[in-house]
């Protein structure tokens, strides 16, 4: 192209249309654009063109495109700037839209409007000339002193502006090399200046005028940075270190308005956030990364989502404990009176307590045990937890485990996803602020599976002390020392825990309470909270141990004791009532024209009264304090006893025996029935039997026709083959209930023992073991809970396997003096205990056999 010859913009030109900023020659701006016709308009126009001409748009400013195709256009601005489109950015959220990046051409008016659908285009004129920019060659005298003005302010507003910044440089040339007509427009664009202001330049479309109107914003410009600078402490080099230039990205930002305020404060939270990762105690390799992502965040416009998702990840990195621990209290003899206080019985479990105190005192790096507390429901393994972290004086973070069943739970998501987050031990650690709290993961034994992955194997790293010292957690992606932490874990069975986890754990067991210490529970820990929890006082009700052993027996047959909190509770609230009523009838006025009838009516209802004080009509009436609990206000306040002492009653008939059974609810005493009729030989089972409790009656049945001639059993005919036109139905109730396991071996034998032989079992004798075909009893599990269950309905002896004798130093020793132990190692021996005077067993007759 020769020089001097004019460079043209076509003659018709499509319109974008926009309202966000000002677009002038020679500068760059970034537009979203969200509104069908410019949607439109970069679909056909930009996307699809594959000529440098598809990319010259126009851009009308001050106009908004309607949000709907059906509505008319607005008026257009007359004045626009035809504009190369740069580069085209799509995306989905929060909508469809695209970002496009423009730079500014020349100026051009609007002749005709061409159409309208599917986006406006215009037949246009070109204002400016455009080989001009090509053309550095223009004399001093052509421009005139207007533009020597103009140069002058500008040099003079880029020199108070630290020359060490690129930019600032960068612009410094830019003034020496554009030509001087051209910069009008691009400083216009840099500096602040409103909307308004680049629509009155745009709008000059003589050149001396645009020189005019541009000069009193340089020298606007300047005595602001004069101004600032006066009002500054001198810092070094840093007072010329002011943002007064907007980068060209952002000239689509409305200047003069709330939101510079906003952004200066942005800035320097950035710069604060810095100033924490840079001062915070994380390891060497978490530091690493924060800088590099402060360095991204720096560069990143804060109109991206990913700059508020960089922003929380350093925020929740210099929130964390990385180096930040609590000091234990290591005396164990306040422990131990702590302990003692908040937890009645617990032996073993205070004991491991001690011993970590102890161990403590003697190794100030020792790693946090992992300690797994298995138990049924209600007999304090979460409270126990609070109690630890409460005696060691360390914070306490409470993780619930059932029904998780995402790995990202344990481990957190990655970044890359939306909604990410850190996992449930980052988050407890954050929210504690400390590195060494007690970690109570609750119901360890309920965690799911899905297609998210398995939570349990997630926590094989957490749980193990050999990797826990740098758990990764997904979020983080860096390294973090969980080997301070105290992790305990609470489950009511092991049975569901996968062998690799529980590998883990160190397990202590956490049997049910007796009687007596539940007596102990309620009276020391249990009934002054609900006094609290209600607003009575000692004085206003009286709840004697006879009561509350009523209410375990009678009411309650749980291991635990929340059913118990919970009818104590029902207790106070009745009382409550009746506190209140009285209050409120002694506070009533005495009138004298309440006469006859209110004295009558009282009169009756003191007649009524019966033995107790705390009878539902007695307590109608103000009540005397205190108000004694006792078995008449039971009745009333929670209805008839919903358990009965029932085992002498059901084993009034033959067939009948009492088995001992355990569930994660803590032990069960099991009846087991039978019963005889003619038939084909057929064995019927039910009560929702597994299939070891199946092939346990198999076992029983088969040895006790083994052995009938032994101890002289006989079917209704009188043979010895007790199948022989005979079926045997044995019932497991409840029936609702599922159960297996091999425990009911000798009970099942002893229950089809009294039936063949028509003689009744002891009343008094519960029992448990498992079975052989050569009449062996084995041991089995869960003694301690079996017992227990013994005693709480008022058994006398327990029948349990030889095998099973040190299972009996861990129950309890008023417990083991209520009872009287058989330790049997063969089915002779069970039966011999399970009877009045013993099982006869008929004495054997040698008989020689001839060899010829």
């Amino acid at each position: 192209m020769a020089a001097g010859s004019a460079i043209q913009i076509p003659s018709r030109l499509p319109l974008l249309l926009t309202h966000e900023g000002v677009l002038l020659p020679g500068s760059t701006m970034r537009t979203s654009v969200d509104s069908p016709r410019n949607m439109q308009l970069v679909r056909s126009r930009l996307l699809k063109g594959t000529s440098l001409r598809s990319t010259i748009i126009g851009v009308i400013p001050n106009t908004s495109d309607p949000t709907s195709d059906c509505d008319d256009l607005p008026s257009l601005h007359r004045i626009g700037t035809a504009a190369l489109a740069v580069q085209v950015v799509g995306s989905n959220w929060p909508k469809p839209h695209y970002t496009l990046l423009v730079t500014g051409l020349c100026r051009f008016q609007i002749l005709q409007l061409l159409k309208e659908k599917p986006y406006p285009v215009a037949e246009v004129e070109q204002l400016d000339r455009l080989e001009q920019f090509t053309n550095q060659h223009k004399s001093e005298e052509e421009l005139g002193e207007l533009s020597e003005q103009f140069y002058k302010y500008a040099v003079q507003l880029v020199e108070m502006l630290d020359m060490s910044v690129p930019a600032v440089a960068k612009l410094r040339r830019l003034l020496d090399n554009l030509p001087r007509e051209a910069l009008p427009d691009i400083l216009t664009s840099i500096i602040r200046t409103s909307n308004q202001e680049k629509l009155q330049i745009l709008d000059a479309v003589r050149l001396e005028e645009r020189f005019k109107m541009t000069i009193p914003l340089l020298v606007r410009q300047i005595e602001g940075l004069k101004l600032l600078q006066k009002t500054r402490k001198p810092k070094q080099d840093d007072d010329k270190r002011v943002v007064a230039i907007r980068p060209t990205r952002r000239i689509n930002h409305i200047p003069g308005t709330t939101e510079d305020e906003e952004e200066e404060e942005d800035h320097d939270d950035v710069v604060m956030l810095e100033k924490k990762i840079r001062t915070s105690s994380m390891s060497e390799q978490a530091l690493k990364v924060c800088l590099k992502e402060i360095k991204r965040l720096k560069k990143m416009p804060q109109s991206m989502p990913e700059y508020a998702l960089t922003r929380n990840y350093l925020e929740l990195m210099v929130e964390l404990p990385w180096n930040k621990s609590t000091k234990d209290r290591l005396e164990i003899r306040a422990a131990r009176i702590l302990l003692d206080n908040d937890h009645y019985a617990m032996e073993k479990l205070k004991k491991r307590v001690l011993e970590y105190l102890a161990v403590r005192q003697l190794k100030n790096n020792l790693k946090g045990p992992i300690l797994c507390f298995v138990g049924p429901p209600g007999v304090g393994k979460t409270s126990v937890g609070r109690s630890i972290a409460k005696t060691l004086g360390r914070e306490f973070h409470r993780i619930a485990l059932g029904g998780v069943c995402d790995q990202s739970d344990i481990r957190g998501h990655r970044r890359t996803y939306v909604g990410s987050m850190p996992g449930r031990i980052i988050n407890g650690l954050k929210t504690v602020g400390v590195n060494n709290p007690v970690f109570l993961l609750d119901e360890v034994d309920k965690l799911g599976k899905s297609l998210q992955g398995d939570p349990a194997a997630a926590l094989l790293e957490v749980l193990d002390p050999e990797q826990n010292h740098s758990f990764t957690d997904h979020y983080l992606n860096v390294a973090f020392d969980l080997s301070q932490v105290l992790f305990i874990a609470t489950a009511n069975t092991t049975a569901t825990i996968p062998p690799a986890l529980l590998d883990r754990m160190e397990i202590i067991q956490v049997p049910g309470y007796t009687q007596e210490e539940k007596i102990e529970i309620a009276h020391r820990h249990l009934i002054p909270k609900q006094l609290e929890q209600h607003g009575l006082t000692p004085q206003q009700i009286q709840i004697p141990q006879v009561t509350t052993l009523d209410i375990i027996t009678r009411y309650t047959r749980e291991a635990g004791v929340r059913s118990l909190d919970r009818k104590l509770g029902a207790i106070c609230r009745a009382v409550a009532v009746k506190v209140a009523e009285g209050q409120h009838k002694e506070t009533k006025p005495d009138r004298a024209e309440v006469g006859e009838g209110e004295d009558c009516k009282e009169h009756v209802t003191e007649d009524a009264k019966t033995e107790s004080i705390s009878d539902t009509a007695d307590l109608a009436l103000p009540p005397e304090m205190p108000i004694l609990i006792d078995f008449h206000a039971l009745k009333d306040i929670l209805g008839p006893p919903m358990y009965e002492m029932e085992v002498s009653e059901r084993l009034s008939q033959p067939g009948v025996a009492i088995g001992l059974a355990w569930t994660p609810l803590g032990g069960e005493i099991m009846f087991v029935e039978a019963s005889r009729m003619d038939g084909e030989g057929q064995l019927t089972l039910t009560g929702q039997l597994g299939d070891v409790m199946k092939e346990s009656a198999h076992l029983a049945i088969s040895w006790l026709r083994s052995n009938a001639k032994r101890y002289q059993l006989a079917n209704a005919s009188g043979s010895f083959d007790l199948l022989d036109n005979t079926d045997i139905h044995l019932h497991f109730p409840a029936g609702a209930v599922t159960k297996d396991g091999p425990s009911a071996g000798v009970t099942i034998v002893t229950c089809l023992a009294s039936l063949f032989s028509g003689r009744l079992v002891c009343s008094d004798v519960a029992m448990t073991g498992e079975i052989t075909l050569r009449g062996l009893v084995l041991p089995v599990g869960g003694i301690k809970d079996k017992v227990l269950a013994a005693h709480r309905a008022g058994l006398k002896r327990v029948i349990i396997p030889q095998r099973n004798e040190k299972d009996l130093e861990e129950i309890a020793v008023n417990v083991r003096q209520d009872l009287t132990f058989v330790l049997a190692s063969c089915l002779d021996e069970v039966l011999n205990a399970a009877f009045d005077g013993g099982f006869a067993v008929k004495p054997r007759v040698e008989r020689l056999n001839s060899k010829l």
